[in-house]
C-alpha cells in the first residue's frame, strides 16, 4: 500500500530515519558542512540538506557523488533515488489539497450559482484522469462526475 502520510513514508522497512542519521553522521565525520557538501556535489545547501532527511528526490548520479563524498555504500543512497512524500502527504497528494485549498471556495460558489444550494454526491460519482498533449508541457485533466444533491430542506434550522 503506498504510504500516505510522511510518517509511514519515513518509518516504513528500510527505516528512512536510520539511513538519514547515518548519512549525517557520516557527513559529520568528514568534518564537513552541507554547504562544503553542496559545492562539491555542485548542488544548492538546503536542497543538500532536505534531501537526506528524505524531503527531495535525489537523480541517482548525484546519489551516487553523496555516497562517494561521505564513503557511504550506494545502499546507504539508494532511498534518496525515491520520489518522497513531502509535509503530510505525496507530492501529488498535496498539490490536489493545494488546489481544493485554493480554489475550492471559488468552485463551492460557482456550483450553488449554476445548482442552487446543493453538495455534490461522492457516493453517485466517478473520476477520471486523462492527458493532453501540450508543447509547453503535458496537461493532466482530472474529471470529477459527481450528483448534485439538493439540501432536503427537512429538519430544525440550524441543527
Amino acid at each position: 500500500m503506498q504510504p500516505t502520510s510522511n510518517k509511514e513514508y519515513l518509518w516504513r522497512p528500510g527505516d528512512r530515519v536510520a539511513l538519514s542519521k547515518k548519512l549525517k553522521e557520516a557527513k559529520k565525520d568528514k568534518g564537513i558542512t552541507y554547504a562544503e557538501l553542496a559545492d562539491r556535489l555542485g548542488v544548492n545547501k538546503i536542497w543538500l540538506a532536505a534531501a537526506i532527511d528524505g524531503q527531495q528526490w535525489v537523480p541517482e548520479e548525484f546519489a551516487n557523488k553523496i555516497a562517494a563524498e561521505l564513503g557511504v555504500s550506494k545502499d546507504e543512497v539508494d532511498f534518496l533515488t525515491e520520489h518522497p512524500y513531502k509535509g503530510y502527504a505525496d507530492p501529488i497528494l498535496y498539490r490536489l489539497h493545494e488546489v481544493f485549498d485554493s480554489f475550492g471556495p471559488a468552485i463551492k460558489e460557482v456550483i450553488h450559482e449554476m445548482f442552487g444550494n446543493c453538495i455534490m454526491s461522492a457516493i453517485d460519482f466517478t473520476v477520471d484522469v486523462s492527458k493532453r498533449e501540450d508543447p509547453k508541457g503535458d496537461r493532466i485533466i482530472i474529471t470529477f462526475n459527481g450528483k448534485a444533491l439538493q439540501y432536503s430542506g427537512e429538519g430544525k434550522y440550524p441543527w
